[in-house]
């Protein structure tokens, strides 16, 4: 019997509805949210406690970094694929990203067919089927 593995995916998000939302998402495609955060510094520990498959990260984040700031420190450790989430597409936030190799930028609200294509590339680049140095930017 053949086993596919489930992506586990660890979801960085402040507004606790839209993490509500981002998560029944992600389940629904097949994606196991193995923890929530709203601050940088507790994703920074539950990335490095769980190693998680994808972060989905928010840019706008409660504490004393954005999201794009909390990558560049998991960046220091890590080559976790990770998926931003905005609540615009400014040019300046696109920028500051791109210096932290992203699989995506979404501009919120996303809806499921939003996140299935660049989930499933996240899984691929964290197999190593693609380079995190390749990122094509779909939006901003």
């Amino acid at each position: 019997m053949k086993k596919s593995k489930k992506g586990r995916v660890l979801i960085v998000e402040d507004d606790m509805l839209l993490s509500m939302v981002e998560e029944r998402l992600i389940n629904q495609l097949g994606f196991e949210v193995i923890g929530k955060v709203t601050k940088g510094i507790d994703a920074i520990e539950k990335e490095e406690k769980l190693s998680p498959d994808i972060i989905v990260m928010d840019i706008s984040l409660k504490g004393d970094m954005d999201g794009i700031e909390t990558m560049e420190t998991i960046r220091e450790k890590s080559n976790v694929p990770v998926i931003y989430l905005s609540g615009s597409g400014d040019r300046y936030s696109v920028e500051r990203a791109k210096k932290t190799g992203f699989t995506d930028f979404l501009t919120k609200p996303v809806t499921g067919s939003d996140l299935k294509e660049p989930l499933y590339n996240a899984m691929n680049e964290h197999n190593g089927e693609s380079e995190n140095d390749n990122q094509v930017l779909k939006s901003a």
